[in-house]
């Protein structure tokens, strides 16, 4: 467990319950909400929840960390691209100037800048986490199931179930590889220099994507021998009907992306101006 990325666990806690439909729903309408607003206090206080939400169900810091560390390092990429073609981009929003430091030319660094920035990064960690969250706490099966009640296509849907189940077997099988490779001395551990672990990572993964390529050929003639798809309809194993606590979810969803609208008459845009 410790390894997987995107594994579901299994587990009998309060989120574990809920079916998966209206785990997709809070996740889609929640995502909706952050995205479409620029507003500080909401967006922090779905990200708090989001990390609440994450001890609630028990996932441990080692199964997501590389998702973090993924996502805080795209993050930071993000802002210094932003910054270096729109430097006053900030400045322009807000309708204020409060110069932190000094630089060449366009190249200043200003309070207003800064907090356009920050709330840029913010939104990953309120999005991502819910999409860990989600993932992490609902069977494949489930998560198919979901897409099917919502109105996706069953051939769609157990499209998604089949790659969810092999996420963490491609995982199982990359960290077996890695460790062969080191026990014969490849180094590439945290020891070896970045771009000898990157090389030496990518000759692992490229064939293994490849064959990979291979096994979803078989699954597919194995499916179509079994005349899947035929019918127009089908039903599910783990299908989940709607409980009063999937209710509740939902509503808290529907009343967050509510109040995301809500707050752009408020701010009369999508930016909250702490300076006006």
């Amino acid at each position: 467990m410790a390894n997987q990325l995107l594994g579901y666990q299994e587990s009998d806690g309060f989120i574990y319950k809920l079916s998966g439909a209206s785990k997709l729903l809070f996740f889609v309408l929640v995502s909706v909400a952050c995205m479409t607003t620029y507003d500080t206090r909401l967006i922090l206080l779905v990200a708090i929840f989001d990390v609440l939400l994450l001890k609630l169900a028990g996932i441990r810091w080692k199964q997501i960390s590389f998702v973090v560390k993924f996502i805080t390092v795209f993050a930071v990429l993000n802002v210094i691209m932003v910054y270096l073609f729109a430097p006053s981009y900030g400045q322009e929003i807000y309708g204020a100037k409060t110069v932190l430091l000094e630089g060449w030319g366009p190249f200043y660094l200003t309070s207003q800048e800064l907090f356009y920035l920050f709330n840029l990064s913010l939104k990953y960690f309120c999005t991502v986490p819910l999409a860990v969250l989600f993932l992490m706490t609902t069977h494949p099966s489930q998560f198919a199931s979901s897409l099917n009640q919502i109105g996706v296509s069953y051939k769609v849907a157990y499209a998604v179930s089949l790659t969810l189940r092999y996420i963490p077997d491609v995982q199982e099988e990359f960290y077996m590889i890695r460790m062969s490779q080191e026990a014969r001395g490849l180094e590439l551990s945290k020891k070896a220099g970045l771009m000898d672990r990157i090389k030496g990572n990518l000759q692992i993964v490229i064939p293994l994507i490849f064959s990979s390529l291979g096994r979803i050929d078989t699954i597919s003639t194995a499916m179509e021998l079994r005349r899947f798809g035929k019918n127009k309809k089908r039903t599910w194993y783990t299908h989940k009907a709607f409980s009063s606590s999937d209710s509740l979810v939902v509503a808290l969803a529907i009343i967050i992306l509510l109040t995301s609208f809500g707050l752009f008459f408020i701010n009369k845009g999508r930016f909250y101006n702490p300076w006006h």
